[in-house]
């Protein structure tokens, strides 16, 4: 098995009153622009393997251009410092990557999320169609009240006195064992990522568990997410999923454990420009599982897309 390559540099972005990190790979002439955002508890670097495919020109056979590829890590979470208003709400991080879209001045982009990333994609495209040209959800946490084992553990972490215990209680675990439930959680073999990936994401367990803000910042945005599930009416994610504009392709892995890939029927009827796809063998995080798979898929939304600008 070949050494992987190293996930991307980054460096911190300003804009109004909010910052946060952001991760670069390096671009062709002419490619165009993406953004990437992660899932509950991931960072920028969740995406280093995908955007790996995608900043490279597509080989023989293949549609699509090259892209920009940019990940943020959102408000406390990865190497960005917690928002200044301590806004961890589904609308508090659109903001954010509306923000940075904004400062970069390259729009419309190429937007791309995973999970509670998708559900932030999903508000940013419905509310701001002048910044997004495609949109790409990969196993969007999109409301379902369908009960599964574990979005009622995000449910319970909500808590406010319950969900401290568990943090605290999760942090008595080694980040080596807590490292191997999450993967048991995300992945459909777990096995199947490098040894070194591993070392990297005990590495930042690690690292998040001397943050004084670590677990708040997972039990907050918890209740965002959780509250954006009950919401009902015009306001409401499924709501603004039907009023995104930008072609838009949605993956579901067929064995996610926190997303239900049932929810890819509704998806198909919702979003009026999309293609839905359920890839085989696959967990929750498919961008890393499944890099190759999730590029070939997305370099046939590019090449369909309409001239930028």
């Amino acid at each position: 098995m070949a050494d992987p390559i190293p996930v991307w540099p980054g460096q911190l972005a300003s804009f109004g009153t909010g910052e946060v990190f952001v991760r670069s790979a390096p671009a062709l002439p002419g490619a165009e622009p993406a953004l990437f955002v992660h899932g509950l508890g991931g960072s920028s670097a969740n995406w280093t393997d995908l955007m790996d495919e995608l900043r490279q020109p597509p080989t023989q056979g293949q549609p699509g251009p090259a892209l920009a590829c940019e990940a943020l890590d959102l408000p406390g979470f990865g190497f960005s410092p917690p928002p200044p208003d301590g806004d961890y709400s589904i609308d508090g991080h659109a903001s954010s990557v509306i923000g940075l879209i904004e400062k970069r001045a390259n729009w419309p982009v190429h937007l791309v999320g995973n999970s509670l990333g998708g559900s932030i994609c999903t508000r940013v495209a419905a509310r701001r169609p002048d910044l997004v040209r495609t949109l790409t959800l990969i196993s969007p946490a999109l409301p379902d009240l369908r009960p599964r084992l574990i979005p009622l553990r995000v449910t319970v972490l909500c808590s406010p006195a319950l969900g401290r215990w568990l943090a605290t209680r999760a942090q008595r675990m080694s980040a080596a064992a807590r490292s191997e439930l999450l993967l048991k959680d995300v992945y459909f073999d777990p096995h199947s990522m490098h040894p070194k990936r591993r070392a990297e994401e005990i590495a930042e367990l690690t690292r998040r568990d001397g943050l004084e803000y670590g677990s708040e910042v997972l039990i907050k945005t918890s209740r965002g997410l959780v509250s954006e599930y009950l919401r009902r009416g015009a306001r409401s994610l499924w709501r603004d999923a039907a009023r995104v504009t930008a072609p838009t392709l949605i993956i579901h892995g067929s064995h996610d454990r926190l997303v239900n890939p049932v929810l890819a029927a509704r998806a198909a009827r919702v979003f009026s420009r999309s293609r839905v796809v359920v890839l085989p063998r696959t967990g929750h995080v498919a961008m890393m599982e499944r890099p190759h798979w999730v590029a070939r898929e997305m370099r046939t939304l590019l090449a369909s897309a309409p001239p930028g600008p």
